[in-house]
């Protein structure tokens, strides 16, 4: 059984079930990555599997635990961490304090932990004492990820980390989350730049309106012709 598992999910908002019978798992120091096209259900499966969305039918574990009726909250506790695409820093907060307000379930000394996420995104260091506001977009993602992973996470959910980023600015995030795995932290993210994101996945998904279509290594789905073919531009 894997670290996460959402297993058999079905649901989605009012009576309209976006997701069908969908799994997704990821295991500790494993990068997950859900692709698919546009309306395929892939921020609607990280939704569910944080609790922002009731199933009809599947359940949540982690760690072995199930976590299926516990509300976000409760989740973060249980050691999830999430990261939305859009509004995921406080823009009038300077950057350290961003980072302080991602302890809020901590009672240690944080100092520590500041300091490895600036070991981790030098640029912040220099950028602490500026409203996130202020920086670029993927400064924004940095601090955004850096919050998250005050919690001290053993799984770090990421929705659309590179969205809006230079390619350049891409590859640099990628090489911080591959850095992130490597501690021993479950990632799943979902990703527009399926070739790149595939490229770094030890696990891939690709849904299609809401169900599984291919599950397999990052390395598999990218060389496989119909994979390539219908998803990744041939």
């Amino acid at each position: 059984m894997s670290f996460l598992i959402g297993d058999g999910m079905t649901g989605g908002y009012g009576g309209a079930d976006i997701l069908h019978d969908c799994t997704i798992g990821v295991e500790k120091g494993e990068v997950a990555v859900i692709v698919g096209p546009n309306g395929a259900g892939k921020s609607t499966a990280m939704k569910a599997i944080f609790g922002m969305l009731d199933l009809r039918q599947g359940t949540i574990s982690i760690d072995g635990e199930d976590i299926t009726a516990l509300s976000p909250q409760a989740r973060v506790r249980k050691g999830m961490a999430f990261v939305p695409q859009t509004e995921n820093v406080f823009t009038t907060m300077s950057v350290e304090d961003n980072l302080q307000m991602g302890a809020f379930i901590r009672e240690d000394d944080i100092s520590d932990s500041i300091g490895q996420i600036y070991e981790l995104f030098p640029i912040l260091k220099e950028k602490r004492q500026q409203p996130a506001g202020e920086l670029s977009g993927g400064q924004r993602q940095q601090v955004a990820v850096g919050r998250a992973l005050m919690t001290q996470p053993k799984l770090l959910m990421l929705d659309e980390p590179t969205a809006g980023v230079s390619p350049i600015v891409m590859d640099e995030l990628f090489d911080r989350i591959i850095e992130i795995a490597r501690s021993g932290i479950a990632i799943l993210m979902v990703e527009q730049n399926a070739k790149q994101a595939l490229a770094i996945a030890d696990k891939g998904y690709v849904l299609v309106q809401g169900r599984n279509r291919y599950t397999d290594t990052g390395a598999a789905l990218l060389a496989d012709p119909e994979v390539r073919q219908a998803f990744l531009g041939g």
